[in-house]
């Protein structure tokens, strides 16, 4: 493996460590009883905004993943979508992206929230 392919699983390893680290906001997941609906709106709105995050931390580790086993088949820096390179300034700024920034705008404008359904796939769907 090259230096600066190194450097790069060494920067997606740390990233998924941060992003694991933070499992304990799945214990504040909880109901509690409580009589006044203002403060039942609250709690429910309060678990809401966590699980938002979960989802959130979720994805960002299944990212950095798929990036990291890249690296190891030869295949990072390639985008999934259409395998062409993906610039060296956005890897930059997001090592574990998926997509070159063509695709990536394309799939916004799909509204694709995330997970792996690719731009090809959004479209046999479609029809």
């Amino acid at each position: 493996m090259r230096a600066d392919l190194r450097l790069v699983q060494q920067t997606l390893v740390s990233q998924l460590k941060k992003a694991t680290s933070s499992k304990g906001l799945g214990d504040s997941i909880h109901v509690n009883q409580v009589a006044d609906p203002i403060d039942m709106t609250q709690e429910a709105a309060e678990r809401d905004l966590v699980v938002q995050i979960l989802d959130r931390e979720s994805a960002l580790v299944r990212r950095l993943r798929s990036a990291i086993d890249r690296v190891k088949d030869g295949s990072y820096g390639l985008c999934l979508e259409c395998e062409d390179e993906i610039a060296p300034k956005r890897l930059t700024a997001i090592p574990w992206a998926e997509l070159c920034i063509h695709c990536q705008e394309q799939a916004d404008n799909f509204g694709r929230q995330g997970g792996r359904t690719l731009i090809s796939e959004t479209w046999k769907e479609a029809a």
